[in-house]
């Protein structure tokens, strides 16, 4: 029996105290936490996991600088508290510190005075003692070599973290089925009853029901639509907003992220990132279906002129963009744009007793899961919780595991050694044994066909496109041909 015919059985013959519907960051959140305290557990997705925004972020762990402006005090220190936890703790391997350069420019929306008293208040947040860094310009160029300088006041200088979203949130799958959750992909629930809801294998089109105490919808986009299989009137309780990133080739040199104001409420980033650069993001509102989304020509465009107002023309040519890609935020429904709208969370019960939670930030994920974890409360009888992070499971320092791997693998090149080591921690050696091939997947990539077999049998992976988006970077670095897609389907097949 397949690992995904055993989960079905056990969907269809177990008995749950929770199922997750939506198998992104919050859900594979509450998902981990609530197994974590010896819940029944199952968790859904009727897509891959991390498929929707939790791949398609700014792959930022932040406090939200510009939150500042809005007043959002309590949530920038939130954030900026769990920044920490998940650099310290939690994923050390997926999570790594990076500066960030802001400049000032004569014609931009902020003086030097009030950029000085933003990252003051932005390091007193973190609980940092020093105040904010104003640097001059030439030091600004040595961080960010590409830096427009024209009109260039001043810069300020900030630290936050960057990482790769999609196995942040696999990890967290893989932390609810090591401590005994069943979790699935491509399982998408149909109907929802009392204490059992039909759960739609995508994959071998059988239908199970699931039996459990309670639900969450942790859907994304897709939660006005669950919600309306729990109650048929339920109506449109979040605005969409979406945001379109663009990879570009990278020139070497870049020692920091650049953080460009756009206007009051908006900034774009311009982020060195898996040996690429990030650019991005818009905020749109966005009301087709969640199914429709896609980044644009339009969106390209867009990206590329608002980067274009820190970093010279002659950096970021039309000609360096290798992929873009777009996700959707959730958001209260917003009366003054979703640029500038409050990003809250909400988490509300139905009329039936699923709780349902819309909104947040990847950085606040253990927060979020927290919050959905006190909604549970009285219909599971659950204790309160300590708050005490936990590690992921392969939580470890990336360059002391390269380095054993270096040490028991001399064929090993050192590219894919730190590579292995950032995308699965501790359990990289894992991924090489007993007999995984060091063959590249893509010639002159660290990426390894020992990997695809590795997804398939432990990281869920169905498609090539699970593959090469989100257990691996390939397609957002541009490594994304048919062949490569027959081949990684070959390494795939039964």
């Amino acid at each position: 029996m397949s690992t995904r015919e055993a989960t079905l059985e056990r969907l269809r013959t177990e008995s749950f105290d929770l199922l997750v519907i939506g198998g992104g960051i919050v859900g594979a959140g509450v998902a981990a936490l609530a197994a974590e305290t010896g819940l029944a557990v199952a968790l859904v997705d009727q897509g891959d996991f991390a498929s929707a925004t939790s791949s398609a972020s700014s792959k930022l762990i932040h406090g939200g600088l510009r939150y500042l402006r809005m007043g959002d005090f309590k949530l920038v220190h939130e954030a900026l508290v769990e920044g920490q936890a998940l650099l310290s703790t939690v994923a050390p391997h997926l999570v790594q510190r990076l500066q960030f350069v802001l400049p000032v420019y004569d014609d931009g929306p902020y003086g030097k005075t009030a950029i000085r008293s933003a990252l003051w208040l932005y390091r007193s947040l973190a609980g940092e003692r020093v105040g904010g860094s104003i640097m001059p310009g030439a030091e600004a160029a040595a961080l960010v070599p590409a830096l427009r300088l024209e009109g260039l006041r001043t810069a300020g200088l900030y630290v936050d973290a960057e990482t790769n979203d999609a196995r942040l949130c696999l990890a967290n799958v893989r932390a609810a089925a090591e401590r005994g959750a069943a979790v699935l992909n491509y399982a998408e629930v149909v109907s929802l009853g009392e204490r059992a809801v039909e759960v739609e294998d995508r994959v071998g089109d059988d239908v199970v029901t699931v039996r459990t105490r309670a639900v969450v919808n942790a859907t994304g986009p897709w939660v006005d639509r669950v919600r309306q299989l729990e109650d048929r009137n339920a109506g449109t309780s979040v605005t969409l907003s979406k945001g379109a990133h663009l990879v570009l080739d990278c020139a070497e040199g870049w020692e920091a992220a650049l953080t460009i104001p756009i206007d009051k409420a908006r900034v774009s980033f311009a982020i060195p990132w898996q040996g690429m650069l990030l650019l991005g993001t818009t905020d749109e509102p966005f009301d087709a279906a969640p199914e429709e989304l896609e980044a644009t020509a339009a969106d390209e465009t867009q990206i590329l002129a608002e980067a274009g107002r820190g970093i010279l023309a002659d950096a970021i040519p039309p000609s360096a963009v290798r992929a873009r890609f777009a996700g959707l935020r959730v958001l209260p429904t917003a009366r003054h744009g979703t640029a500038r709208a409050r990003r809250e969370v909400t988490v509300t019960v139905g009329p039936r007793g699923m709780v349902t939670v819309a909104g947040g930030k990847l950085t606040t994920y253990r927060r979020i899961a927290a919050a959905v974890f006190d909604a549970l409360r009285p219909q599971l009888g659950l204790r309160k919780l300590d708050g005490a992070p936990s590690p992921l499971p392969g939580a470890a320092d990336p360059e002391a595991v390269a380095e054993s791997l270096r040490r028991s693998r001399a064929e090993l090149e050192p590219a894919a050694a730190l590579s292995l080591a950032h995308a699965y921690g501790s359990l990289a050696d894992d991924v090489l044994y007993p007999a995984g091939s060091l063959e590249p997947l893509v010639p002159g990539e660290p990426e390894l066909t020992a990997q695809v077999v590795y997804a398939k049998k432990h990281e869920w992976a169905v498609t090539a496109e699970d593959v090469l988006r989100r257990r691996t970077t390939l397609a957002l670095r541009g490594f994304d041909s048919a062949e490569l897609r027959a081949r990684v389907d070959e390494l795939l097949a039964p």
